[in-house]
């Protein structure tokens, strides 16, 4: 492992490690099963695990589709999904140290709304 990125090779090889040993703290984040039981609990205890997980993924993919079709999703109070495009550029090989070409590309950016950053 390179010093200063633990992490680095932490998911191959064969003493890989757990994500409760992972130097990232696991409440740090929130990964897509602990957001479907956060909208389980939101919606009440009427509300089955299947049920907040088709909510969840639908959700995912209308935003997806939004940003594909029209190259933005603007969710008032929460944020904006756009499509950016990225310059081609000059890049660096860290193997080789060769200078190399990267190509423009396309990339989703995500901006969050003025409710969203106060909150945060």
């Amino acid at each position: 492992m390179k010093k200063g990125k633990p992490w680095a090779n932490a998911l191959s090889g064969p003493d890989r490690w757990s994500r409760s040993q992972l130097p990232i703290q696991p409440s740090i984040f929130m990964n897509k099963v602990e957001l479907v039981e956060a909208v389980k609990k939101q919606l009440g205890s009427e509300t089955s695990k299947a049920d907040a997980e088709k909510a969840v993924t639908a959700v995912i993919h209308s935003i997806k589709a939004g940003v594909k079709k029209d190259k933005m999703v603007q969710l008032v109070g929460f944020g904006t999904f756009k499509v950016v495009e990225r310059k081609a550029r000059k890049g660096v090989n860290p193997k080789t140290l060769q200078q190399i070409k990267i190509p423009k590309s396309k990339t989703v950016k995500f901006v969050p709304g003025k409710d969203f950053k106060t909150k945060v």
